[in-house]
């Protein structure tokens, strides 16, 4: 790999007698890792289906290398959402985040999703997640990758974080930036980074960099933490951002980052680095700030009447059951009366909500901002239309194992389920079967994969066309 020799200098200079190391780690062939999602498998569970696996990484749990030649996004535990493809060192950055119970997050450029669907895996059903990142293209990729993990409490925006500033001052207890940066840490990985390096670089990112944290600061509650993240060497976009946002922000310090496995200091004390010569894995630079002040409960950031959630719930009492208004006061004039039951689980702590002719459930005491473009909000549960009520493949990746009464579950090797992942209408017979005829989950070892109509045996498959395999 021909690399520049201004970088080679700089990078001489930050290494010194460590660089020929540096320069041979880059003619390695690639870590290949993917991470378990917690929560649903274990690794005593992925070691029995994936003998791919190999050792953990040492940083992230439930991360895991994986063999060369390998191709586990054809596995159906893939499609269960069981599991998630990420660089091993793209791991540190969700696992060193301190999240707590009953937090709410904001990642803030989180496409393609890998970061966000870690941390969510952490808060569960205890917490909420918001994802966003400005562009809608990536996010849209975002949006797939939170829903095939199954992710419930969920807010998706494609916004500038200084609209996102405008709309949630002071809200989030933990906010994660992965900022886009000039990816020298990403060099063997992706060498097409050496063209964008080449016309750009450290110059064009470290002052974007600046701007995006000095909108996460404003969206910082007081006691809360910023996680400031890269996968670049450059000390102007790393060290140098975080120094210039300390001096800025004298309500802000920065925390020691628990030692662990692979983690080396940075040129700032408190912040880490990951370096390809001494990890297997790529480059990346860490560092944790905390906002001075204790941390406050939870407010909305919208005033009473303003929100989608608030005032609206009166004059919507009086619409048809069944109707077009967008929010009906309980979840008995929302849901339609047989899936009542069905949906308890997941609407236990959310609140039922109506936008046209689809059924959401929101976190209780979240509000949608009006004036922020949203993919989602809150779980997607389905289409109700002309009194007919069509689950969502969101839906189905949220049911948790076994959650779903009426459902027919196939073994992992059976060649059905790869059928069924193409959009083909497969027969049950043979299979682990429970409940009753009509819609369905379809599962692979009781793992939701998506929808079908059921009549005996015979499946139809309902699996969303924009997920199928080709």
């Amino acid at each position: 790999m021909e690399l520049p020799k201004s970088y080679c200098e700089r990078m001489k200079e930050m290494l010194g007698s460590e660089y020929p190391d540096y320069l041979a780690s880059l003619e390695d062939p690639r870590a290949l890792s993917l991470r378990l999602h917690s929560g649903k498998w274990d690794e005593i569970q992925a070691g029995e289906c994936l003998p791919f696996m190999e050792e953990p990484v040492p940083w992230a749990e439930g991360g895991f290398y994986y063999q060369e030649g390998a191709q586990p996004a054809v596995h159906p535990a893939y499609s269960a959402g069981l599991y998630y493809l990420q660089e091993a060192s793209a791991m540190s950055p969700g696992a060193v985040l301190p999240v707590e119970e009953g937090d709410r997050v904001l990642d803030l450029c989180a496409a393609p999703g890998g970061k966000a669907t870690q941390v969510a895996a952490r808060l569960g059903d205890r917490g909420v997640l918001y994802a966003n990142d400005i562009s809608a293209s990536r996010a849209q990729a975002l949006r797939k990758n939170l829903e095939l993990a199954g992710v419930r409490n969920i807010f998706i925006t494609a916004e500038t974080p200084e609209k996102l500033a405008f709309a949630y001052p002071e809200y989030f207890d933990r906010i994660l930036v992965d900022a886009p940066c000039s990816g020298e840490g990403m060099f063997r990985r992706d060498s097409a980074l050496l063209r964008d390096w080449l016309a750009r670089g450290p110059a064009y990112y470290a002052p974007l960099q600046a701007e995006i944290l000095e909108q996460a600061v404003r969206m910082l509650r007081p006691g809360g933490q910023l996680l400031y993240s890269t996968c670049t060497f450059s000390r102007e976009e790393n060290e140098t951002n975080v120094e210039r946002l300390l001096a800025a922000h004298p309500e802000l310090t920065l925390q020691a980052i628990p030692a662990r496995p692979g983690f080396s200091e940075g040129f700032l004390p408190g912040t880490v680095r990951l370096w390809p010569h001494r990890v297997r894995g790529e480059g990346h630079f860490l560092a944790l700030l905390k906002k001075a002040g204790e941390k406050r409960k939870n407010l909305s950031p919208l005033a009473e009447g303003s929100g989608l959630l608030a005032a609206d719930k009166t004059k919507n009492t009086k619409r048809k059951k069944g109707g077009s208004g967008k929010h009906p006061s309980s979840a008995a004039s929302l849901c339609p009366p047989d899936w009542e039951e069905k949906l308890s689980s997941v609407l236990t702590g959310r609140n039922p909500v109506r936008r046209d002719d689809v059924l959401y459930a929101l976190p209780q005491g979240e509000n949608i901002h009006p004036g922020l473009r949203y993919l989602r909000t809150g779980l997607r549960l389905g289409n109700w239309k002309r009194e007919r009520f069509t689950p969502s493949q969101a839906l189905a990746m949220a049911m948790g194992r076994c959650e779903y009464p009426d459902r027919v579950s196939f073994g992992l090797e059976d060649e059905r389920v790869l059928r069924y992942l193409k959009g083909e209408s497969v027969d049950a017979a043979g299979a682990a079967v429970c409940g009753e005829e009509g819609w369905c989950l379809v599962c692979v070892d009781e793992y939701p994969l998506g929808w079908a109509v059921r009549r005996g045996t015979a499946l139809k498959n309902k699996y969303d066309p924009g997920w199928r395999r080709l």
